[in-house]
């Protein structure tokens, strides 16, 4: 038996990564810096309402100032965020994207996100990463240069501090723990799932015998058929063909409509059957979920946006 929040093959289901919890200047709107929680709730409400999969929020906890610049400082915490928008909304999964999960002890990830998944009534999918920014893990005290295997023990831990048991039992080369009970559990059973970030050769190999879905990072729709067939012959050879698991892609921003404003030239844009039918290779090249960001220029912008692409366009991509 799998996690609960599965997305079936052959259909797409589409997500959002949320606007204002992070700023990074590669995908933020000029909005957004002086948007807040308001926002926040009209935003992820609107994607509970319209019957999107998920919301996401990433995880960075410090940005050194190297680097500020161009990812800022603005991250806001996901488990606190997806927390506060979780009360807020019904049905709508609530998605790290990507917990850097090798900064902290399993343990502790395991219940902040198992009471995350309890309070929302199962509503958890744990995205995980092994992170890429060294001054956060030696502020941290964690390991940056041994990150991947970190991660790799940290998924492995994860699995048996997120079952059923109120007591998880665990021993690894890093992490060891037993007879330490932890409640409440997760209300998904035998557990919430696990989505693996990452585009490299180890973190596509990650996801496809550890997680239960990928989340590739930045790759153009291109590079997606070779590692996405690489990671069902990956599922065969280690027996897991059966088992489900969600292959998920980012599309190229998009604006339903015609623009009257310059979108950027990346931006796919339009009539609805024209968005279709530049979003339709990503089902037939085996995407489950497709996350999906919309240009706009303020937040109320953004909730029609939301609205239009789930009456016009999803329809369309709909069935075989």
């Amino acid at each position: 038996m799998g996690p609960v929040l599965t997305f079936p093959p052959g259909q797409l289901a589409y997500g959002i990564q949320l606007p204002v919890q992070s700023q990074s200047t590669l995908y933020a709107e000029p909005w957004e810096a002086a948007a807040g929680p308001a926002e926040l709730l009209a935003v992820a409400r609107a994607a509970d309402r319209n019957g999107y999969a998920y919301i996401g929020c990433c995880d960075h906890v410090a940005v050194p100032r190297r680097l500020a610049g161009t990812m800022s400082t603005v991250w806001y915490d996901p488990v606190a965020t997806l927390s506060f928008l979780a009360a807020a909304t019904e049905r709508v999964a609530l998605l790290s994207h990507v917990a850097v999960v090798g900064l902290r002890h399993p343990l502790v990830t395991a219940k902040q996100y198992a009471t995350l998944d309890h309070l929302s009534a199962g509503r958890l999918v744990l995205g995980v990463g092994a992170g890429h920014v060294r001054e956060e893990f030696e502020a941290l005290g964690a390991d940056f240069h041994a990150r991947g295997a970190v991660l790799d023990e940290t998924l492995d831990a994860l699995k048996t501090a997120l079952g059923e048991e109120e007591f998880p039992a665990f021993t690894g080369d890093r992490y060891s723990f037993a007879g330490l009970g932890q409640r409440p559990r997760p209300a998904q059973r035998p557990r919430p799932p696990l989505w693996v970030g990452g585009s490299s050769p180890p973190a596509v190999r990650r996801a496809a015998l550890r997680g239960d879905g990928w989340l590739p990072q930045g790759d153009p729709r291109e590079a997606l058929p070779p590692k996405i067939r690489r990671i069902h012959r990956l599922r065969e050879s280690a027996g897991l063909a059966d088992t489900p698991f969600t292959v998920g892609a980012i599309a190229e921003p998009l604006h339903v409509g015609r623009p009257t404003w310059d979108v950027g030239r990346r931006t796919l844009r339009g009539t609805p059957e024209t968005l279709a039918d530049a979003l339709r290779p990503y089902r037939d090249m085996g995407v489950g979920q497709l996350q999906l960001r919309f240009r706009a220029r303020a937040a109320a912008e953004l909730v029609d946006q939301l609205a239009l692409f789930m009456a016009e366009v999803a329809p369309r991509l709909a069935g075989a």
